[in-house]
């Protein structure tokens, strides 16, 4: 254990008024402070402004003098303090934190905290919320300025999630204070000052569903999408789970990339087609999944090259006995390979595959109803061949 040379604290609204006699005595006799505008102004001190973009540089260039980094409430919950700790020793710091917003708002709405999804939107697209945000969740968002509340609402109404409650509060914890209660529907606040933070309560009935197999007109697409029945299986085969890395090779329109990833999961999406690319960035945004998701423009095997490994691998389209080979050379074991087949050609390679290395082969038959003259008769999908095996 080092010397604590830095010093991080928590300031709130009510400025030197709330710091804890360890915090103040800490400030006062700092060489250096850190902070943003707002949080040197509520200290009272002058200091040092964070550079933009933010960096965390300037600090570590000052350790071993007495260095004070000024954050918002808890400088490990959205704040500074988490960007510092991957250049510091333990024993190097020492931190006073002061209530977070998310605990003044919990506190004022009176939420349970641990029912509450805590949200960090001041650096985040609205989109983020579509995985989370359903019926009655409860959600506390960090924005980034007071006009912020207001496109917030628009995000919402053109969403789906109209319906959904929203009290706009500003200045928690200081004499600049406010809370407003609206609906995203018929929001109408204005003259919003930051910080400021909103929470959500999503009404009954909204949301993405829980299960695999959303409807295809979710997705961006020209056609060329894996049919939400058949992703739902496929999905089944891949089992995602939190953390796990997807290769979604041929990916098309990346809507299997994209339900793994709300899942909880990680994906790359391997696709020649530039055009098709576009669809899987314009997915991946739409469902506020693009920073868990990585868009490659190329082809199997070539574009592997590099890849972090995978824990599953979809083949949907493009599989031929060359890039089985290679994938069965280059995974690790214990890696999910699934690989879908529409043609007979695949279909056999398919089943000496599988007769090789065993695993499961399935032959899927889906028919939808669609209009027959006057009357309505079924309408055959292609079959399906899916072998699924555990390298």
């Amino acid at each position: 254990m080092t010397t604590p040379w830095l010093t991080l604290i928590g300031i709130g609204e009510d400025g030197r008024a709330g710091l804890s006699v360890a915090a103040m005595a800490a400030l006062d006799g700092a060489e250096v402070v850190f902070g943003g505008p707002r949080h040197l102004a509520l200290a009272g001190t002058g200091g040092r402004q964070w550079p933009l973009p933010f960096a965390v540089d300037p600090v570590l260039a000052e350790r071993g003098r007495r260095v004070v980094v000024l954050a918002s409430g808890d400088p490990f919950w959205h704040g500074a303090g988490g960007a510092l700790m991957a250049h510091l020793a333990p024993g190097e710091w020492i931190s006073h934190p002061a209530p977070s917003t998310f605990q003044l708002a919990a506190n004022r709405l009176g939420w349970r905290l641990e029912d509450t999804l805590c949200l960090g939107l001041h650096a985040a697209p609205f989109a983020r919320l579509r995985a989370v945000l359903s019926g009655e969740t409860r959600a506390i968002c960090l924005l980034r300025d007071g006009a912020a509340p207001a496109a917030l609402a628009a995000w919402l109404r053109d969403t789906g999630f109209a319906d959904t409650a929203m009290t706009v509060m500003q200045a928690l914890g200081g004499p600049r204070e406010r809370i407003h209660a609206t609906h995203a529907r018929t929001f109408d606040l204005t003259g919003i000052a930051a910080p400021v933070a909103v929470a959500l309560h999503a009404a009954p009935g909204s949301g993405l569903p829980r299960s695999a197999g959303l409807p295809d007109d979710a997705f961006a697409h020209d056609g060329q999408i894996t049919r939400a029945p058949i992703r739902a299986l496929t999905l089944s085969a891949l089992a995602p789970r939190a953390g796990a890395h997807l290769w979604d090779l041929g990916a098309g329109s990346g809507s299997v990339s994209v339900e793994f990833v709300l899942a909880g999961g990680r994906a790359t999406a391997v696709e020649m087609r530039a055009d098709r690319v576009a669809n899987i960035r314009r997915n991946a945004t739409a469902f506020g999944v693009e920073h868990r998701m990585t868009v490659v423009e190329g082809t199997a095997p070539g574009a592997l090259a590099g890849l972090a490994q995978p824990d599953a691998v979809f083949v949907g389209g493009g599989c031929d006995g060359a890039l089985l080979t290679h994938l069965w050379d280059i995974l690790p074991p214990g890696t999910t390979l699934v690989v879908n087949a529409v043609t007979l050609d695949t279909e056999a390679l398919l089943i000496r595959w599988h007769g090789r290395h065993g695993g499961t082969l399935w032959h899927f038959a889906v028919a939808e109803v669609q209009p027959l003259g006057r009357l309505r008769g079924w309408q055959p999908a292609r079959p399906v061949v899916q072998w699924r095996v555990t390298r």
